[in-house]
């Protein structure tokens, strides 16, 4: 088909509006199909947007199903010396904690300045050698050894070599396993070497005096004499470690036994313990009604808006006078008048769908039916959460906040077994969101996932079949317009044609008659 045509020449008809004309009627059927593709574009979000409401409605009744949504704890302590938190599993009571040491990090450190005061300690030791003050032998090596939480050794050695600067060698400490951090301080002129953890996990006491950072001070010559930091010393009645720190932290439990941690932290019966300070504290932990209630009442909110909206999905008018507008037809509407169209355009989209009214029905009898626990509540009714009595409303619940708080008060553990139950008898949690798992399921096979390919689904391959089908017709409709010109053309020669022959017989013989 020619990008320009110039038609009525000849007869001096308007050939091209004619065509276009003509070619309006031929394209009804093609308008039908666009209507069509558009309708269940529709129809594929309607369904997808259940699936999302479905979907952030099943990520709650997960939550509904864990016993910490209804053993939420609160903790207080009397004193600054322990902090703690609790865990659902936390018993309620009160708890006296004595702390009589806290864990520290072991360390050691150069006992005077190392250089002259000239010393950089990012140019090489081979430049730096006269800066040091106590000397250093180059190509040497070195090792030190930590202990791990059951005593185990990890022993690193490191190279001293003139092309090294003091904070590569400190640098290549840091990044070893040793579990050690490792620093110069240029204003003290001094290295520090310190534990990464808290505790004493060298007991045994023949070994490098019991450091945590251990080292022999007679083959590691940078450490104890360049650095100046020194395994021990002898005072002429035996050796002592000139380490510091590198404790467990010690704390008596209720005034009944003593106990000791490699950290400041400590777990016992749900309650996390952290140390602050030497003293003592006594900690409360009691149940949270006010965060368990609150996470019912989302619960059940979230359920409730998601009923309403379903309902109304099903219950929504259709317009059916108010078909989806083609791409022709929008072109001569304002943006405002296009929005009202496609409102009412897309009504009613799942008016009584049996999918969405098969999940509602399943959702309601969750609700309804007993749930088999060894604890006191069987039914939601029992905790004050029932249904409605105005039909409707499509089965949404109310709750009796009263009731619900003394049960959670009374028995948190009833009333989480009553949402989560077991496999074998799922409480109303599990129910709902096998309501949904097999509603989500069916809609997908009907209108995939928004990362779904079209031929993975009901809806998707009809649209890809109109899409087909419209090609097809656009095809014909080349045709046809190719043959509207050509006819029209022939017959704008024609009398091209008998113009030619009536002014040649008006020249000719006009003259003499």
């Amino acid at each position: 088909m020619s990008d320009m045509r110039i038609g009525g020449l000849a007869s001096g008809m308007n050939t091209d509006q004619i065509i276009k004309d003509l070619m309006n009627a031929e394209r009804q059927p093609l308008n039908k199909m666009e209507q069509e593709r558009e309708w269940l574009t529709y129809k594929r979000d309607a369904y997808r947007d259940v699936n999302k409401q479905l979907s952030e409605l099943d990520t709650m009744a997960f939550d509904m199903k864990l016993e910490r949504s209804y053993n939420s704890k609160d903790v207080s302590s009397s004193g600054s010396a322990v902090s703690a938190t609790a865990l659902s599993s936390a018993d309620e009571g009160s708890y006296k904690m004595e702390v009589l040491e806290l864990a520290e990090a072991a360390y050691n450190y150069s006992e005077s300045g190392i250089s002259n005061g000239e010393f950089d300690p990012d140019d090489s030791l081979e430049n730096q050698k006269g800066n040091l003050v106590n000397g250093i032998t180059l190509d040497d090596t070195f090792s030190i050894t930590t202990y791990g939480e059951g005593g185990e050794e990890t022993t690193v050695s490191f190279d001293v070599t003139g092309d090294k600067s003091l904070n590569d060698i400190l640098g290549e400490i840091n990044d070893s396993e040793l579990g050690v951090r490792a620093f110069y301080d240029k204003g003290a002129d001094k290295v520090m070497l310190e534990r990464t953890a808290t505790g004493d996990f060298n007991t045994d006491e023949s070994k490098f005096l019991g450091a945590e950072i251990g080292f022999d001070g007679s083959s590691a010559s940078f450490l104890a004499d360049t650095l100046g930091i020194k395994n021990g010393k002898n005072d002429g009645t035996g050796w002592e470690s000139n380490e510091k720190g590198g404790t467990d932290a010690r704390f008596t439990y209720n005034n009944s036994f003593e106990m000791s941690s490699h950290t400041n932290d400590y777990s016992l019966n749900g309650v996390n313990y952290t140390f602050n300070e030497v003293g003592t504290s006594t900690v409360s932990v009691s149940n949270n009604v006010d965060d368990s209630f609150e996470k019912v009442m989302d619960f059940v909110e979230k359920y409730n808006e998601v009923i309403e909206n379903l309902n109304g999905k099903t219950e929504e008018k259709r317009y059916r006078d108010f078909q989806p507008l083609t791409a022709e037809q929008k072109k001569d509407m304002e943006e405002e008048e296009i929005e009202l169209w496609e409102e009412k355009s897309k009504s009613g989209m799942l008016k009584g769908d049996s999918v969405v009214s098969g999940a509602l029905s399943s959702m309601r009898q969750n609700w309804y039916s007993p749930v088999e626990t060894d604890g006191e509540y069987s039914m939601a009714s029992q905790i004050g959460i029932t249904t409605t009595s105005n039909y409707r409303e499509g089965g949404k619940l109310e709750v009796d906040e009263n009731q619900l708080r003394q049960a959670l008060r009374d028995n948190p553990d009833s009333v989480a077994k009553l949402f989560s139950g077991t496999d074998a008898n799922p409480g109303i949690a599990r129910r709902l969101e096998t309501s949904i798992e097999n509603a989500t399921n069916s809609i997908e096979r009907k209108a995939g996932k928004p990362t779904s390919l079209d031929n993975n689904f009901m809806l998707g391959k009809q649209i890809e079949n109109i899409n087909d089908e419209m090609d097809s017709f656009q095809d014909r409709l080349t045709s046809i317009e190719n043959r509207y010109w050509r006819e029209f053309g022939a017959m704008e020669q024609a009398i091209q044609k008998m113009n030619s022959q009536s002014a040649y017989i008006m020249q000719n013989f006009g003259g003499g008659m």
